[in-house]
């Protein structure tokens, strides 16, 4: 994967039935269909291409405390050494959802969410700082979630 990859060029339709899907994933391929303009069977047919070629997929973003996952964190990871590698260890972890390379106090980015505080300790000094390469670590714990929405639209 390159650092800057080309962004694939959608049409206006594509574009559209994106933003049809970040505002409701349920949607119906008819209903955005009457939206775009589409059979449903071509809506259908473009959320398939869409999903195969990695643009965008369609999932249940959920709140983690609702499902007993009462401590979420980001934590800042500094590197020594490869933090591509890192990286691809730190997203092995299943606590871990989030992982992202940075410039900056960190080298890596990682959010988890863990069912209470001794399970993040046990993360932290287990998981996280175990990994070769790992230098140093600075934990966010979340107090309280005030903004998580995915539909900032298209281009």
């Amino acid at each position: 994967m390159s650092v800057n990859p080309k962004p694939l060029q959608l049409d206006d339709v594509s574009k559209a039935i994106i933003e049809q899907l970040q505002a409701d994933g349920r949607r119906s391929y008819a209903e955005i269909g009457k939206a775009v303009g589409l059979s449903e069977a071509a809506v259908r047919q473009r959320v398939q291409k869409l999903t195969d070629s990695g643009v965008m997929q369609v999932v249940a973003v959920t709140d983690p405390m609702q499902l007993g996952f009462y401590r979420q964190a980001m934590v800042g990871v500094r590197v020594a050494g490869d933090t591509t590698a890192v990286a691809e260890k730190l997203a092995s972890i299943s606590a871990v959802d989030y992982v992202v390379l940075t410039a900056g106090s960190f080298d890596i980015l990682v959010e988890v969410v863990c069912e209470n505080d001794a399970d993040l300790i046990d993360l932290l000094n287990k998981e996280i700082r175990g990994i070769p390469g790992v230098q140093s670590t600075e934990t966010f714990v979340y107090l309280k979630l005030q903004k998580q929405f995915y539909n900032w639209g298209t281009r």
